[in-house]
């Protein structure tokens, strides 16, 4: 495993959640944090001074990644904080509810811009810009699946797994490309046990999994530099169980 120390990340998303945990562990392994947000900069400095703590360099910008056209804007401006630019986590997405009698031009077209474009739009001016790196993107442990309610969301992250790979061959050697999938973690707004109990049926595992637990997978990929193209599932095992229904 090679030492991270004194590297700089871009996450995107890295305001809250799992997000803040990534920027977070990364941070407590050496690496300098370039916090991205959109709406949320009370959390976003939040997140950049607990960052500080860890003696690293931290700095927070503000963009919609809904603006495709300017997103180059963004990765110059996140290189420009410590010189260079050594990771990009593509953590930012949106989980809007549509089924497919529902569904909208405008919220397909809306979820493909946040979820699968602009990732990929940062990935590849990445890789124009960086002589070295590696990239990972989040997806979802029930991408595969088909949930009824959120089929725009299922659709992005499809396409996002799909142009995980294809980047990971097109940009190799010099840039690495992975995926984490993460499953049910603990969520913010259920507090009932009954919901917990649910939601811990759905894994072979019989849990909910935390923040760090998805941060240090993060962390793993970013460490080991013999791996590309691989999508890491933390998830308890759900993914094992088939296209299901429900959790």
């Amino acid at each position: 495993m090679n030492n991270l120390a004194g590297k700089t990340a871009l996450i995107t998303g890295a305001s809250k959640r799992l997000g803040r945990a990534t920027a977070l562990t990364l941070a407590e392994n050496g690496i300098n944090t370039i916090i991205h947000y959109n709406k949320s900069e009370h959390d976003a400095a939040e997140t950049v001074k607990l960052s500080l703590e860890k003696n690293v360099i931290s700095a927070k910008i503000q963009y919609n990644l809904k603006d495709i056209s300017g997103i180059k804007n963004l990765l110059t401006e996140a290189k420009n904080v410590t010189g260079k630019l050594d990771f990009l986590i593509n953590s930012a997405s949106i989980y809007p509810v549509d089924s497919l009698n529902s569904l909208s031009d405008f919220n397909l077209n809306n979820t493909i811009n946040i979820n699968t474009l602009a990732p990929f739009v940062l990935a590849r001016e990445f890789n124009n810009i960086c002589e070295r790196g590696s990239i990972i993107n989040f997806l979802d442990a029930r991408m595969t699946d088909f949930e009824p309610n959120h089929i725009s969301y299922q659709l992005s992250k499809q396409m996002l797994l799909n142009l995980t790979k294809m980047m990971s061959l097109e940009f190799a050697p010099s840039i690495r490309v992975n995926a984490v999938a993460p499953g049910i973690i603990i969520p913010d707004n259920i507090s009932d046990e009954e919901s917990l109990l649910r939601l811990k049926e759905g894994n072979p595992l019989k849990r909910i999994g935390t923040p760090v637990e998805i941060s240090s997978t993060v962390l793993f990929l970013l460490q080991n530099e013999f791996i590309t193209g691989q999508v890491i599932y933390v998830d308890g095992g759900r993914n094992l169980r088939g296209n299901v229904y429900g959790y």
